[in-house]
């Protein structure tokens, strides 16, 4: 049988039509499968939406594990003119506008009224089921860190469920870290077990772990209940316990005391870079420069004009500021010395006076200019959060790289007085000024680059300090007096005393402050340090030779 001509034209365009009928569905992609699935939940019920949550995550998407997270968290919306489904960033009640969210592309798609805006609800039920569907996503993430804060969410509420989840994922999982947090979560689902040679066993695995989560579990075991009885029943399990919230206890204290060490390092360390600039003009020079608490002030307005000048740049602002700061503060110590100072040399109590002045008019140049409020410097992330070590012990990354950077700028310094021409000058003028202008030495620039760079550190100590507090007119105050106490007792003139000096005030406050509080422990070091003065008045390392002659 043959087709005629047009019979065969009719035939084949039936067959395109088909194709084409059939190309849009075979051409859906990811993201319109996506929306179409989430689609469903505007009216969906809450058995339905567990279903829904699983083909969510059956897509594969890579926003479907964001949008579970914004459904269980209650903010997940719909918006009443388009029936458009959005995440919602934050649900303030004091709000009443949303910024929203879009669900497949996770981008910011603008903001919403409150009344505008429906919230697509959740019972405990469903948020159970949400708990652990995104869990059990996160424990196949590839990423050990994502499986680890998995394990964690679900260590917050141990059900069967999720006891059997993790029981599955510790037979596949590789990573040791991972396995820690598993056999932490399953130990403590162990001590609800009938079997108390199990609840003993469980004990002993959580005497290793240091979390309050654990310790508090523990504790509960030994506790009596309203008729006198013990929570725990059986003796052993009780015993145990005791025994191994003394573990946790006493490794506790092993590492709030290792915590208290850091801390007054990272102390240390601010006042060594404080105390750094004024060790070169006070102790070098011989001049009592009570503005220098306002140079470092000057530093830190520099971190905020810069962050203020370059937003786009925040991650690299601290870095742009260091050396902006130390300009901006090294010429204003040079026009100080130029215009006050070089009059005064010789009368320390004159420049004192001269100094206390200048401070006042610094601080009020600030406010005029910046108002008498406070300005937030915004810290990088990467100087943001914190290094845990264990669950007892973290540092937090913006005073570990303060430790960091006060001791590159004491090494730069070091380098500077001992290895440059003008480190050679600056020791020359400092020891005989007559000889080294005999020598061909200009001791009037000598003594402008000398004031300009420890000015010029002290604004460096600005940028800091921006990071560890806001930044106001008062900046200065709160560590000027700190740091005479570090230059006088290290030694005038000498920077490893003032290193030396710095760090060890910084953690005698800190171990302190636990017993004796802030302030009376700051007068307690004040105390000492005015006895130690008396025996030693020049400091843990007193200038020798031609130096201490000089002075």
């Amino acid at each position: 049988m043959t087709l005629t001509t047009s019979g065969g034209q009719r035939l084949l365009w039936l067959l395109l039509a088909a194709c084409l009928a059939a190309l849009p569905a075979s051409a859906q992609t990811p993201d319109d499968e996506f929306r179409a699935v989430l689609a469903e939940l505007r009216e969906a019920s809450f058995s339905d939406k567990e279903s829904i949550a699983d083909k969510l995550i059956a897509t594969s998407h890579m926003s479907a594990r964001p949008v579970l997270t914004a459904l269980l968290e209650d903010r997940l919306f719909v918006r009443s003119q388009d029936q458009q489904i959005f995440i919602v960033s934050s649900t303030e009640e004091s709000r009443t506008q949303y910024e929203l969210i879009d669900p497949v592309s996770l981008s910011r798609a603008g903001s919403a009224p409150v009344d505008e805006l429906t919230k697509i609800g959740t019972n405990n039920r469903l948020r159970r089921f949400l708990r652990i569907t995104i869990a059990r996503g996160a424990l196949a993430n590839p990423d050990p860190d994502v499986r680890r804060a998995a394990v964690r969410e679900l260590l917050r509420s141990l059900d069967a469920s999720a006891i059997e989840l993790l029981r599955q994922r510790k037979t596949e999982e590789t990573d040791a870290r991972v396995l820690y947090e598993i056999d932490t979560a399953l130990a403590l689902a162990t001590l609800d077990d009938g079997d108390a040679a199990a609840r003993v066993a469980a004990v002993q695995t959580l005497s290793e772990r240091l979390s309050p989560e654990v310790r508090n579990r523990l504790a509960a075991l030994i506790e009596r209940n309203d008729d006198g009885s013990f929570a725990e029943s059986d003796e052993g399990v009780r015993v145990a316990a005791a025994a191994a919230i003394e573990t946790i206890d006493t490794a506790r204290s092993l590492y709030s005391g290792v915590e208290t060490l850091f801390f007054g390092l990272s102390l240390g360390s601010v006042l060594v870079l404080v105390a750094i600039g004024l060790a070169i003009t006070f102790g070098v020079m011989g001049v009592i420069n009570m503005a220098h608490g306002e140079l470092m002030m000057l530093g830190a307005y520099t971190t905020y004009v810069v962050q203020t000048a370059l937003p786009g740049y925040i991650e690299w602002s601290v870095l742009i500021a260091v050396p902006a700061a130390f300009l901006v503060a090294g010429l204003a110590g040079v026009l100080i010395e130029r215009t006050i100072i070089r009059f005064l040399y010789g009368r320390p109590l004159e420049t004192l006076l001269a100094t206390f002045g200048v401070s006042l008019i610094l601080q009020q140049l600030v406010r005029t200019v910046f108002s008498a409020n406070n300005r937030s410097v915004i810290t990088p992330s990467w100087m943001s959060g914190t290094l845990p070590i264990n669950d007892a012990l973290s540092i937090t990354y913006n005073r570990l790289y303060i430790v960091i950077f006060s001791l590159i700028v004491f090494g730069l310094l070091l380098a500077v007085l001992k290895r440059t021409r003008l480190g050679l000058d600056i020791r020359a003028v400092s020891q005989n000024r007559a000889m080294a202008r005999a020598m061909g030495i200009r001791s009037e620039w000598v003594d402008a680059m000398t004031f300009g760079l420890g000015a010029g550190i002290a604004g460096v100590a600005g940028v800091a300090l921006s990071q560890l507090t806001n930044v106001g007119p008062n900046l200065g105050q709160s560590y000027i007096i700190d740091s005479f106490m570090v230059v006088v007792f290290g030694g005038v003139g000498n920077l490893w005393g003032t290193l030396i000096g710095g760090i060890s005030l910084g953690v005698i406050n800190k171990l302190l402050e636990p017993y004796a509080g802030a302030v009376l422990g700051k007068i307690l070091v004040l105390v000492v340090l005015i006895l130690f003065i008396q025996r030693r008045p020049r400091g843990l390392f007193p200038q020798t030779g031609r130096a201490a002659e000089a002075a």
